[in-house]
């Protein structure tokens, strides 16, 4: 210290300065990997972001031959896990891809909205007209029952596992009569409508006779065009029996022996064996994270607060 302070009588303020300019580049240094280390975070948090909404993973599609999949599961309505405009995007996608040798629907569903299951089955036969060359097949999981096999009856050949439930061709209008709980309760129901027959199949009111032939009317109407699809669908294969379209179910096995479907397979099966494509796509449209959001805030409570219903269910 003697020496350098008898060489260079500024030795302690260049000591000072060396030290705070030494301080000054560390915090510098500590600043840019603090900075470097919270862009990652929050580049990995936003690409997180982006998977939950499904926003990553839509190009322009698959650029090699493939077998397209779209999953049928669950109920069919319009508000429901299934719904004609996801499924006829679907639908869409896959057959206007070039790369689509052959389109499976992988159908696991217990029916649902006919209407809806009839926009499906509408959509699938004129794509099949645009796209002949392109075959379509439904393959059946645990359940193709009512409205799910409304659709199904629209695909070229209908595969089932040898225990999946297969059937259940008609229509129902369910709903709950409270009539007798309102006597018991002292309850007096004080019921105004404009149209004699506004108040159909109130279940607050008594059991209306001219109510209950019209509804029934409609259902069969409904069930009608129900089954003139599945015989236009299943043609000459179809051996019809009184218990057809009674309303009944029957498993995988029964159903081929009666015509409702053609052979046993799974997707992978259909894939490989039939379309010769082993390679599977799924172009399946899924509901990004905010609407399934907004549904089970919403939209569900409303679809499930009622007394009635009509579907192919």
């Amino acid at each position: 210290m003697s020496d350098l302070s008898q060489n260079d009588p500024n030795w302690e303020r260049k000591t000072i300065e060396k030290l705070a300019f030494s301080a000054i580049k560390e915090q510098r240094r500590a600043r840019l990997w603090g900075i470097f280390f919270k862009s990652l975070t929050f580049i990995y948090l936003f690409l997180l972001l982006f998977i939950a909404m499904d926003w990553i993973g839509k190009g322009a599609g698959p650029v090699s031959d493939h077998t397209a999949l779209i999953d049928i599961q669950g109920v069919i309505g319009s508000g429901d896990e299934v719904n004609a405009d996801g499924v006829i995007s679907s639908l869409q996608s896959a057959f206007e891809n070039k790369r689509t040798k052959g389109v499976i629907l992988r159908i696991n569903s217990p029916g649902g909205s006919p209407v809806q299951s009839g926009l499906i089955n509408d959509e699938i036969k004129r794509l099949r007209k645009l796209h002949p060359q392109t075959p379509v097949y439904a393959v059946v999981e645990d359940i193709c029952a009512s409205g799910g096999y409304y659709i199904a009856a629209a695909a070229d050949r209908i595969y089932v596992d040898k225990a999946s439930i297969v059937g259940s061709i008609g229509v129902l209008m369910d709903g709950f009569g409270f009539t007798g709980t309102m006597e018991k309760l002292g309850v007096e129901r004080r019921l105004l409508t404009a149209g004699e027959n506004k108040a159909i199949l109130d279940p607050f009111s008594p059991p209306n006779p001219k109510h209950q032939e019209f509804a029934q009317s409609m259902l069969n109407e409904v069930h009608q065009q129900f089954i003139a699809i599945v015989r236009e669908g299943r043609g000459k294969r179809l051996k019809e029996t009184p218990e057809t379209f009674s309303g009944l179910f029957w498993s995988g096995e029964a159903s081929i022996r009666m015509g409702l479907a053609d052979a046993l397979g799974s997707s992978e099966y259909v894939a490989r064996e039939v379309i010769k494509q082993e390679k599977i796509v799924d172009f399946t449209t899924r509901e990004d994270f905010a609407s399934r959001f907004a549904k089970r805030l919403g939209a569900t409570m409303a679809n499930h607060i009622s007394f009635g219903g009509f579907r192919l269910q």
